[in-house]
């Protein structure tokens, strides 16, 4: 029997997370109005899920703690949100400046 906790797991909602991102990602492509650099800045957060993901079961596995006790992994993880964040900007900064 599923129990509502369950349901509610954090790997579930992690998932559950990523559908509306991804359609975001597809309403920004088709609406032709989304500056590209901005949009490729949003899709590589999707890289940054992933880092995260895989460090997190390196430093769970591999060193037996969570990610955030593992600096070299945990820095490396957040760079991908760092370059996600600065392609997101940087788009948008393009795209203005346009106008």
């Amino acid at each position: 029997m599923t129990t509502m906790a369950s349901l509610l797991s954090a790997s579930n909602l992690f998932a559950l997370s990523l559908i509306p991102f991804l359609i975001f990602l597809w309403y920004a492509r088709r609406s032709k109005r989304f500056p590209p650099l901005a949009w490729w800045g949003f899709a590589a957060t999707l890289v940054f899920v992933l880092a995260t993901v895989v460090a997190g079961a390196i430093a769970q596995l591999g060193f037996g703690q969570q990610l955030a006790n593992v600096d070299p992994l945990h820095g490396g993880a957040e760079a991908f949100l760092t370059a996600s964040n600065l392609l997101v900007a940087m788009g948008f900064a393009q795209a203005s400046s346009q106008k």
